[in-house]
């Protein structure tokens, strides 16, 4: 059975920018990672939102994979994004390589 989903449907947050990062409001749908978009107020970025969902749901459909049923992500996707200076991510890059060929060691019984 083919499931259809309306556009409205789909979970999602809106919460307000920085103004380093360009400021308004942010809007993303949990169910589909990186279906994001903002506008100036929170009506826009709903209204910018449904058009980036609409546009996701469709590029899905034309590469022939499927859209996720609306509301059946857990929220707990493990992932934790911030944002860090440069030089800590790097730092946090070079340690994470280091311990990655430290994993790969053969230990001997």
């Amino acid at each position: 059975m083919k499931h259809t989903s309306r556009l409205r449907d789909y979970p999602f947050t809106v919460r307000p920018l920085a103004k380093e990062e360009g400021g308004g409001y942010l809007i993303e749908f949990p169910d589909l990672p990186g279906c994001i978009s903002d506008g100036e107020t929170p009506e826009d970025a709903i209204r910018n939102g449904q058009d980036a969902l609409k546009g996701y749901l469709l590029t899905l459909k034309e590469f022939g994979k499927p859209a996720p049923r609306p509301g059946t992500t857990s929220g707990a996707s493990g992932q934790w994004r911030q944002r860090v200076p440069r030089s800590l991510h790097a730092r946090l890059t070079a340690r994470a390589k280091a311990e990655a060929s430290a994993s790969t060691l053969s230990l001997p019984p």
